[in-house]
Order: C-alpha cells, then sequence, then structure tokens
C-alpha cells in the first residue's frame, strides 16, 4: 500500500490561494496572488523539487487541476517540476468535469474513497497538491497518511484556507520541521487518530 501525501503552501493566518502567481486564482476577488515567490529561496525550492520528484501519481480536484493543467505543459522555468509533473499520472476528482486534456490524465468515476484507496495500491507516493475541498474529503474518510506544510511568515486576512470550515476534526503528529532562510517552516505530520481532550482546570487543582 502506497501512501497519501498532502502538500500545501500557505499563510501564517492559513490562506492557500494562489501562492504561484496573480492570475492564477482571482476567485472572489482575491488580489494578493503571487505571495509566496518573493519568499521563495535557493534551499526551500530545493525541497519543494526534490519531493515532486519522488511523488508516483498526483491527485487533484478539479480547480487545482484545471490551474495546472493551464500553465505547467506550457511553463519556460522550473524545468524539473514542469516535466514531472507533465509525465506522472494524475487523477482528479471532479463532478463536472467530463474530459482531461493534460497528458497522463483520469478522472475519478464512482465512489472517491474506494477509488483513492486504489491508487494508493497501484503507487508508492500519491501526491496532493492545493485542492483545499479535496483533501477534507480525504480526511473524512482517513485517507491522508502525511501532511508537509509549508508555513510562510505572511498575513493576508483574506483567501481560501486550508482548514476553513468542514474541517473534519483529526489528530497529527510532528515528524520533523525546518526553517529556510526567508522564514518559512516546513513542518511535516503524520496522522495521529482522533483528537484527545484533557482539563486543564483539573491539573491545576491537582498542584494546589
Amino acid at each position: 500500500m502506497g501512501q497519501l501525501i498532502v502538500s500545501e503552501f500557505v499563510t501564517l493566518d492559513g490562506v492557500m490561494q494562489a501562492p504561484g502567481g496573480p492570475e492564477e486564482d482571482p476567485e472572489d476577488g482575491f488580489k494578493h496572488g503571487g505571495w509566496q515567490a518573493p519568499l521563495l529561496d535557493e534551499e526551500s525550492l530545493s525541497i519543494i523539487t526534490r519531493d515532486i520528484e519522488r511523488m508516483d501519481a498526483l491527485l487533484l480536484g478539479r480547480k487545482t487541476y484545471d490551474i495546472f493543467a493551464a500553465y505547467w505543459p506550457r511553463a519556460t522555468s522550473d524545468k524539473e517540476i514542469a516535466d514531472k509533473l507533465n509525465s506522472a499520472p494524475k487523477y482528479v476528482a471532479s463532478r463536472s468535469r467530463r474530459r482531461l486534456e493534460w497528458n497522463n490524465s483520469t478522472l475519478i468515476q464512482g465512489d472517491l474513497s474506494k477509488e483513492v484507496a486504489r491508487i494508493k495500491q497501484n503507487h508508492g507516493e500519491v501526491h496532493v497538491i492545493g485542492s483545499g475541498n479535496l483533501v477534507q474529503t480525504l480526511l473524512r474518510h482517513d485517507l491522508v497518511d502525511r501532511f508537509n506544510i509549508w508555513v510562510y511568515p505572511l498575513l493576508l486576512g483574506t483567501g481560501k484556507r486550508l482548514f476553513g470550515e468542514g474541517t473534519v476534526p483529526a489528530g497529527l503528529r510532528l515528524t520533523s520541521s525546518q526553517a529556510f532562510p526567508r522564514g518559512a517552516i516546513l513542518l511535516a505530520y503524520a496522522r495521529a487518530g482522533k483528537p484527545e481532550y484533557g482539563d486543564l482546570s483539573v491539573e491545576a487543582e491537582r498542584t494546589t
């Protein structure tokens, strides 16, 4: 069985929308597109490239697929990333799409949880990038094995958030962390079952 790895770029206040450029995703009047670019450095870009090169397949929601399919086949920079994304098997969760034009793309039909489980059986590392709505569905069905969360030192106040309304409660275990020269922090988490709860007021009473 392979692993499903969710990789996300988010601001400190959780915004994931349009990190790559002004026209990437202007939905709902978002005016901060391209916020990630000034905070990239050679060290972090090397790690991002390495992780993408390791993936065996890509799982995307429809909106992220449309953004990627419009950009990466024509990309003239980041050749290593472009080559990998263009050649890798891509699986797309969509209720509205009927055809997929991007090379090696397959539309997921039928029960999503069963299809994703099958995809995980056929590939070593299946990566999810962006695709915020899809991530919530994957969490609901306990299909996510690991999160790679890139947190950038930036507050935007508006925009789509990775963990917004409808987030499924889940426990996570930090497996590694790494800071980069321009302030980004990479946090790697494994799933750790359901959240645990306690009562700090009870603990306080015991110590008095």
